[in-house]
């Protein structure tokens, strides 16, 4: 395995995320799964990390930005949960970023944040973690989900992963069992559309039979931006990107400045409600 592939996959997939039955995977265990030695793989992490960390700086230089994450309306100790897929499993992503706006801006606040997402899962496999969100006892829950049901099998014709109907009612069940179960507020966040041209040359997918199409994101949109809770539209975010290109080369996954993007949006979402 190279270095670029092995980076790439300890940047998005997390093992130790969907292995919790094992009893817990240490650094040692987790980093054999990628052929690496602990050391390395730390190393890895790290260099991401900083990565995060430097694009929260950069955001927190804007006297602005800076002035509404004091208005964030996450009070001391509370404890903010994210749901989602790769885009907010990676870890450059906008949460990643967030937890380092935070840290920086609010340390004495003491505002936990907690990352659930797990790349490649479905709203339908995420009504399986609603447990272990439970047990979280979130006053927040950021949730981000739908890209990977709107994966189309065999060509851009060709099914979906999973149908809107069934996108629509598994977010809606997320949303009305957790609020239900706990006192958090839901906020979602639409899945981010992709270069649609980069999805198709990218090989891996064409290998897989796999593709995304920015009609079926643009439904899933719709009908977030149709429920009663607060809602970051992803969609501008990403179709306004100026200068670095905001997605990486599968079209897909998204840039640090794309992620640094959605921090910027998600800030400004939760800071301009009455």
């Amino acid at each position: 395995m190279n270095t670029a592939l092995t980076e790439r996959l300890v940047r998005f997939q997390h093992p130790e995320k969907v292995l919790g039955y094992l009893g817990g995977l240490d650094d040692d265990r987790i980093a054999a799964l990628y052929g690496l030695d602990s050391g390395s793989y730390r190393q890895i992490r790290r260099s991401h990390d900083e990565q995060a960390h430097r694009a929260a700086t950069e955001l927190l230089d804007d006297p602005e930005f800076a002035g509404k994450v004091d208005r964030l309306p996450f009070a001391p100790g509370q404890r903010v949960v994210a749901v989602g897929e790769s885009i907010t499993d990676d870890l450059l992503s906008w949460f990643e970023i967030l937890r380092h706006v935070l840290d920086l801006r609010r340390p004495a606040d003491g505002i936990v944040l907690t990352n659930m997402a797990v790349s490649g899962q479905t709203t339908t496999q995420a009504l399986t973690t609603l447990p272990g969100l439970s047990f979280q006892r979130p006053d927040w829950v950021l949730c981000m989900l739908g890209g990977n049901d709107a994966q189309r099998l065999g060509s851009a014709d060709g099914p979906t992963l999973v149908s809107l109907a069934e996108t629509e009612r598994n977010l809606r069940a997320l949303r009305d069992l957790i609020t239900e179960r706990t006192p958090a507020r839901w906020v979602g966040l639409t899945p981010t559309r992709v270069d649609e041209t980069r999805v198709r040359a990218y090989q891996p997918f064409q290998r897989a039979g796999i593709t995304w199409v920015n009609r079926d994101i643009d439904a899933i949109g719709t009908f977030l931006n149709a429920q009663p809770d607060p809602v970051v539209d992803t969609r501008p975010v990403i179709a306004g990107q100026a200068g670095e290109r905001f997605h990486l080369d599968d079209g897909l996954h998204l840039s640090l400045a794309g992620q640094q993007a959605l921090t910027a949006a998600l800030v400004d979402t939760l800071t301009d409600r009455p």
